[in-house]
C-alpha cells in the first residue's frame, strides 16, 4: 500500500508480499477493504499504546505532565508515521464513523480526563467530548502544519498544543 497506494495494489501482490496463499487471505479478509479496516484498527491501537507508554513514564499524580507527554507523543507519533496514516486513512474510507466512535485513543484519553477529575486535578464535565476535541485539535494541527509545505517545527507545534490542552 505504501509503494503503490490502496487502489492500485491487488490482492495477488498482497499475498505475494506476505508469503501466503490467496485462499488464506480470503479466510481472514473477505476483501481488500476489510484488510484496510484491520490496518486502520491496528494503527489506532498502536498509536494509543504509544501515547499510553509516554504518559506512563510520568508519575501517576503528575496529571499535567502526563497530558503534556500525551501531546508530545501524539505529535511525534503522528509525524513519524504520517505516510502510513495517510495511506490507511485517506485513500479509502472504511466505515469511518464507526471507527472514530470506537477510537481507542479517544477512549483512553476520556478515561484519563475522568480519572483526573476524580483526583481533583481538573474539572472536565464531558470527558469523551473533551477527548474528541483534543484529539481532533492535535490531528488537525499536524495536518495543517504539514499542508503548509515547509519543515515542521515540532517544538513549536507541541508547545501550541500543550497550551491549548491546558
Amino acid at each position: 500500500f505504501l509503494k503503490k497506494g490502496v487502489a492500485t495494489t491487488i490482492v495477488d501482490e498482497i499475498v505475494g508480499a506476505a508469503g501466503v496463499a490467496k485462499g488464506t487471505f480470503y479466510v481472514h479478509f473477505p476483501s481488500k477493504e476489510h484488510l484496510l479496516a484491520a490496518l486502520q484498527q491496528r494503527f489506532v491501537t498502536s498509536y494509543a499504546d504509544l501515547l499510553q507508554a509516554a504518559m506512563d513514564k510520568r508519575p501517576a499524580s503528575d496529571w499535567r505532565g502526563r497530558l503534556r507527554a500525551w501531546v508530545t507523543a501524539g505529535v511525534n507519533g503522528y509525524l513519524d508515521r504520517v505516510a502510513l496514516h495517510d495511506v490507511v486513512f485517506h485513500e479509502i474510507h472504511v466505515d469511518d464513523r464507526r471507527l472514530k466512535h470506537e477510537n481507542t485513543v479517544v477512549k483512553r484519553l476520556a478515561q484519563f480526563f475522568e480519572e483526573g477529575t476524580r483526583a481533583g486535578a481538573w474539572s472536565v464535565a464531558a470527558p469523551r467530548l473533551t477527548a474528541v476535541m483534543l484529539f481532533s485539535a492535535l490531528h488537525g494541527a499536524v495536518d495543517d502544519t504539514l499542508a503548509e509545505g515547509s519543515a515542521v517545527n515540532r517544538k513549536n507545534l507541541i508547545r501550541s498544543l500543550d497550551e491549548f490542552s491546558r
